[in-house]
């Protein structure tokens, strides 16, 4: 009896280390999430990123936690079609997600997709190829 009572108990161990060993600095990759996207405020600009980089609003960069660190996507304003290919550099504030957010951007990639005067906007995020030096 102690014997199964020791193998039940070493497998529910197992078991709940395995349901606490998932990362969550490294999401699933995703390859299309819609959302709300904003930008970053003013104060954060030097700061260090989730990547030890750091922040500067010129720089076509974002946050989020649902794609991995390093990983480009695409950002659509779905109202206006516009839109800008950023790098995942950092991570958002896990109560972003209750707020229907899956990205921060930089003030010069929230300009590239027209959402400076209003803040926020609804948009389509889709894993997307590194761009090209002449792109810019």
């Amino acid at each position: 009896m102690k014997k199964w009572i020791t193998i039940w108990v070493f497998l529910f161990l197992i078991a709940d280390n395995q349901l606490f060993a998932n990362d969550t600095t490294q999401p699933k990759a995703h390859s299309t999430i819609t959302g709300t996207a904003s930008y970053y405020s003013k104060k954060f600009e030097g700061r260090k990123t989730a990547t030890g980089e750091r922040f500067h609003h010129k720089n076509l960069t974002g946050a989020s936690n649902n794609f991995k660190l390093n990983t480009w996507v695409k950002v659509t304003n779905i109202k206006t079609g516009a839109f800008v290919v950023v790098r995942i550099n950092d991570r958002m504030h896990r109560n972003m997600k209750k707020k229907g957010r899956v990205i921060d951007l930089t003030r010069s990639a929230a300009a590239k997709i027209g959402i400076l005067s209003k803040g926020l906007a609804k948009v389509r995020v889709e894993l997307a190829e590194k761009p090209s030096q002449t792109s810019n």
